[in-house]
This record gives C-alpha cells, structure tokens and sequence, in this order.
C-alpha cells in the first residue's frame, strides 16, 4: 500500500512521519513529480497536476473539514474523498464562537479602547435574552459551536439543510425557514461548508434580516460573504460589528478596508487549526477500516459538495 502527501504551504514531512509509524506496513512519501502512483493520499489544495499524476489513487484525504478548494479540481470518477470529522477542530471553533459572542455581549472591546484611552468607565449590563445567537450551519462543528453556546444561556437556534435536532437549541430547516431563523436572530455564527448553493449567503438582504444591532461571526470560508456588502451595513448601523476569521482572498490585501473598520475585527483564518496527531490517528484508522471493507465516515457527497 502506497501512500502519498501532497499539502500546499505546510511541510509535509512530519505527516509523512506520523502516518508512517501509524502505519508500518505501508510506504509513505511526500509527494514529488514523477513519483509513483499511490494508493491513498493525505491532501490540502493540492494542484490539478497531482490529481492528474495519480490515475489509481482509491482516496483522498482532506486535512481540513472544507473540501471547496478539491470540489474546484477535475477528479476521476470513483475517486472517494474524506474529509477529517472533527479531529479537534470543533473544541477550538467552540472556543472561539465563544470568545467572540461573548467579547460582543459584555462589550469588551469597547472597554478594550476605553482603556486604551485611560478611561475608567460602566456599561450598563445587557440581558440575554435580547441576544439570540443563530448557528448557520449544524454539521460536526456547528453542532458543537450550538452547544457550546447555549452552556452561556444565551438563546440558541440554528438553521441546517435538512432537519436536525439538538437538546436546548431551536432548529429550522430547508430554505423555506432561513427566512424565519435571520429574523429571530440577532448574533450570526456561519459555519455552513462553501458550495454553489452557499456562496454569498451572507449578503445585504440576509443580513439586513437580523434584528436591529446585529453581529456577524464568519469562522468558515471568506466566499460566503459578500464583502462589498458588509460596510455599508456598519456604517448605517444595521450590524454592530462583525467578527471576520475567513476572506474571500486571503492573506487579506494590505489595503483593504477591513483591516481598518472600527467595527470589525479579524483573525488569519485561525479560529480551528488541524491537529495532527489526531488527524494521523483518523486518517489510519479509516484507512484500516477501508481494507476491511467497513464504511468510514467523512465521505464527500459529491451532489451536496460536503
């Protein structure tokens, strides 16, 4: 059994390593031009060339849970991709839904720049109630973003493709409800996968449904929001402010206008990073379970795009 690595802007090399001793009896390489075929490769953004280079490859292995960068390759028919299922990435897309629903609620910021100013002030406590938080998206990781939420007692909904149904969240289902579910929602987390169907949700008369003041939380791809959108949204006080993880082109343009909005805040597409020790664990244990002719969880459905 051959297995290959092929990963744009990350070494390879200490997956090469971890999937090898995970994996003794198979022979694990970095990819190189010229190489071999393989049966098995462990991927991110890997180039049309790779694909091209590969014509008996059974599998391929995405090291992160959005697999739009491979839904814009030529793939060959039978081809399975897997995408990891969580391998630690939901604790830290929890954390940091979080940090940011909670950083807007107690108005932190705002003490942030106070202090800055050196100024001691009050805010007036807020209710709970009057914050809604709407989870766009209910897969491994929005399920847990939900969760982890309302443990803050804050109202939680959440809106998904098809019907889901989560202890202490308020669900909605299928494009007829995403009308209802912006409207009783007044802080947006998206975490949907970026298909066809999803690029540009996040547009002027989605976000414009929110209640008054509300708040946007981007943490899955910068392509669902349309960004010519957001500023103007901010400036007339429709949105309080957004929490930006994911832009349309990353690292985002030096000139920008992001960078310098008073009511945005951003991060370099850091909000759940692959660990991977437990993503090396994953991906041999799928592999194994494959040999045995066992289904594996992950598998993209090529219709849905996730």
């Amino acid at each position: 059994m051959r297995i290959t690595v092929c990963l744009t802007d990350s070494k390879p090399e200490p997956w090469v390593q971890g999937l090898q001793a995970a994996l003794p009896e198979a022979e694990v390489s970095a990819w190189a031009p010229g190489q071999q075929p393989a049966d098995h490769a462990v991927v991110w953004a890997p180039p049309q060339a790779f694909i091209d280079a590969q014509p008996g490859l059974k599998t391929l292995f995405n090291i992160g849970a959005g697999v739009d960068a491979l839904m814009q390759l030529s793939l060959p028919p039978g081809l399975a991709v897997v995408r990891l299922d969580d391998a630690g990435m939901s604790v830290q897309m929890a954390e940091y839904a979080c940090h940011a629903v909670i950083r807007h609620f107690r108005e932190l910021d705002v003490y942030e720049a106070e202090a800055r100013a050196g100024r001691w002030t009050y805010r007036k406590p807020r209710e709970r109630a009057d914050f809604p938080v709407g989870i766009l998206g209910l897969g491994v990781l929005g399920e847990r973003v939900a969760r982890a939420v309302a443990h803050f007692e804050f109202p939680v909904m959440g809106w998904s493709r098809t019907r889901k149904e989560i202890e202490g969240v308020r669900t909605f289902a299928g494009e007829a409800r995403l009308g209802d579910f912006l409207v009783n929602t007044r802080v947006l987390v998206n975490l949907l996968p970026l298909t066809d169907a999803t690029r540009g949700i996040l547009n002027k008369a989605t976000l414009s449904a929110l209640k008054p003041g509300g708040y946007l939380i981007n943490i899955a791809r910068g392509g669902h929001l349309v960004e010519d959108d957001l500023i103007p949204l901010l400036d007339k006080g429709q949105l309080a402010g957004a929490t930006l993880d994911v832009f349309e082109t990353e690292p985002l343009p030096a000139a920008h206008p992001f960078w310098h909005h008073p009511k945005i805040s951003i991060t370099p597409h850091g909000s759940a990073r692959t660990l991977r020790s437990e993503s090396i664990a994953q991906i041999a244990g799928k592999i194994r379970a494959m040999a045995r002719g066992e289904a594996v969880a992950g598998v993209v459905d090529f219709e849905r795009g996730y």
